[in-house]
């Protein structure tokens, strides 16, 4: 694949705290595998790391997902930078266009509301929000865990 037919995406949400390194990272790549990572030290937990492969039709979805939120017409320049809190970022490559964006975890809508650009973050936190439940779904079907431990 080449060009216009390029699609690569990427999400890691993570903070450096007591528990040391915690974070959240999956990818799907252009030959349709998909690497789900998810580390908490929190009660001596380990990290969880998982590789499949998805179908076309997954992929399709995921296509599908990014373009109708529009975050491809976003931009970050105005959004909190990371901090202390974390950081989010959210590559997608999709044909000819390539976004990358980076920003502090955002813990609740109100925080997205008082930022800069209030319209442009909500998408991305929408995204993301719609990301994590289409791999979840895709990591606990297809291996029978609990990507998040209850």
């Amino acid at each position: 694949m080449s060009g216009a037919d390029d699609f690569y995406v990427r999400y890691y949400v993570g903070h450096k705290g007591k528990f040391g390194h915690e974070f959240l990272e999956f990818e799907f790549r252009p030959d349709g595998k998909l690497r789900y990572a998810n580390n908490s030290n929190y009660k001596n937990d380990t990290m969880i790391r998982k590789e499949c492969f998805v179908s076309q039709a997954v992929l399709d979805e995921l296509r599908r997902i990014i373009e109708d939120s529009e975050v491809m017409k976003e931009d970050d320049a105005s959004w909190p930078a990371p901090d202390r809190v974390g950081r989010q970022e959210l590559e997608v490559v999709m044909g000819n266009e390539h976004i990358s964006f980076a920003t502090t975890k955002l813990g609740s809508l109100l925080q997205v509301q008082s930022s800069k650009d209030p319209e442009g973050l909500r998408v991305f936190y929408y995204l993301v929000q719609d990301l994590k439940c289409f791999v979840f779904s895709l990591v606990s079907s297809h291996f029978k865990i609990q990507p998040i431990q209850r």
